[in-house]
């Protein structure tokens, strides 16, 4: 499987986002990982990179192939990142899974994330649960699409 051109974990906990962030390199799906404690901070990033708005020789920014999202976190909730996020131009939106990765379990957060067109997975991220997504979106054959 070909690598990802980068992922982007968005979590209120540094060391869920550390402990992701090595389960991602351990399983060397992209060499591009980039981590944001709250949505507007992704939200911000993701606006800007959209809209060429930064250095082209800057490595801190790429557009992302897969994004790991939390509901629950402080200035921006993940709800609120998504809202935002649909609002983005849809060819850059075409190319990025997105996937709520939450320890909700509530009936509730599962449909919105159904309304959005996110994967949903609960805390924690293994190695079963990328390997499955990874199938799932980035397949070989997927990409004949």
């Amino acid at each position: 499987m070909k690598k990802l051109s980068g992922i982007l974990l968005i979590d209120d906990d540094d060391t869920t986002n550390f402990l992701n962030q090595r389960l991602l390199d351990r399983m060397e799906v992209t060499d591009n990982i980039r981590t944001f404690v709250n949505g507007k901070q992704a939200f911000d990033y993701l606006y800007n990179v959209s809209n060429n708005n930064y250095e082209e020789e800057s490595r801190s920014y790429f557009q992302p192939e897969l994004i790991f999202l939390d509901i629950n976190m402080p200035v921006m909730d993940g709800f609120e990142m998504l809202n935002l996020y649909e609002r983005l131009d849809p060819e850059f939106r075409k190319g990025i899974v997105m996937a709520v990765l939450t320890t909700s379990t509530h009936p509730q957060d599962t449909a919105n994330s159904e309304k959005y067109n996110a994967e949903y997975l609960t805390k924690p991220l293994t190695v079963e649960k990328v390997s499955a997504l990874l199938a799932k979106h980035f397949s070989e054959e997927q990409n004949k699409v």
